[in-house]
């Protein structure tokens, strides 16, 4: 059995459909944790197993993990969090304790890049994730650690301000050529390894896109896709702060995230290097044309 969590998130709704194509010719069972069953289509709803809850929550995973061979990790975004280590080890530990009650052998974790580099201990979110994959790691699982750079998908968050102003933002170099991946790839990656659960020890498994990009070749290349100009806008630290804790994110977090960013800029993603094992297939322009175009449009 194979539980899923964050199963209607954007890795986790991908995966689950691969999953629940592939599940059929490979006799798995899938359980799902979530707070919400009625988020989940029916289709979907009527051939998984569904634990209602938190997977943060002690009991909820002690009921979800009986009997399961495999469990996807995501831990879900917590914005007014007291500190970054309750983001993600804090979330973690019920479920920690949960693996080894069940004897889960593999487990599949959505992490970053990072490790190994010299910004890796300054780098606010990621930082509090690579910890956590050291604590999932230290239960005696097997487990890989998928470790992701900045998400195409997060221009989805920017849509308005493309289609209404021509314009997105971020903060980073705009010259600065840096990974970035598509969430479909991610689940791809995480749907192969709870499938083929031949591996062992732990280890991470880099998803890096298929090239380097800047925000100025990202621009251009939304211009192109869109027929109409479009330009990137740097945002400073102090800004991108301000931002944030204007939405109502709390302190800590924020801070995480100013963190994150200026590592980001100064090498945080760097560190590995794009091989065919490591590439991921979804080329920026594909992206842009199957997912930002219909979104842009709508």
């Amino acid at each position: 059995m194979i539980v899923i969590t964050a199963p209607t998130g954007q890795i986790g709704s991908r995966l689950l459909d691969i999953l629940l194509n592939e599940a059929p010719t490979r006799d798995e069972e899938l359980r799902v944790i979530m707070r919400d069953p009625g988020k989940l289509h029916a289709a979907a709803r009527a051939r998984v197993d569904v634990v209602t809850g938190s997977h943060g929550d002690a009991e909820v995973v002690d009921r979800a993990f009986a009997g399961a061979d495999a469990v996807f990790w995501l831990v879900p975004p917590n914005l007014r969090a007291p500190s970054l280590d309750a983001v993600y080890s804090g979330f973690t530990r019920a479920a920690a304790e949960a693996f080894k009650t069940h004897g889960v052998g593999h487990v599949v974790g959505v992490s970053a890049l990072g490790r190994g580099t010299p910004v890796a201990g300054r780098a606010g979110l990621v930082t509090a994730s690579l910890a956590m994959d050291d604590l999932i790691a230290s239960t005696g699982v097997a487990y890989r650690a998928l470790a992701n750079p900045t998400f195409m998908d997060n221009l989805l968050r920017q849509v308005a301000p493309i289609r209404d102003h021509g314009v997105f933002t971020d903060t980073v170099t705009a010259g600065r050529k840096a990974p970035t991946a598509a969430t479909r790839d991610i689940a791809a990656a995480a749907a192969g390894l709870l499938l083929d659960r031949s591996w062992t020890g732990t280890g991470e498994v880099p998803v890096l896109g298929p090239e380097d990009l800047s925000a100025n070749d990202m621009a251009r290349t939304i211009s192109d896709v869109l027929g109409r100009p479009v330009r990137y806008e740097r945002q400073s630290l102090d800004d991108f702060r301000a931002a944030l804790t204007g939405r109502g994110v709390g302190n800590a977090i924020a801070e995480g995230y100013v963190d994150m960013m200026r590592a980001k800029d100064d090498g945080l993603d760097d560190g590995v290097q794009r091989t065919p094992r490591t590439a991921s297939p979804t080329t920026f322009r594909e992206w842009c044309e199957e997912v930002l175009k219909p979104a842009v449009l709508a």
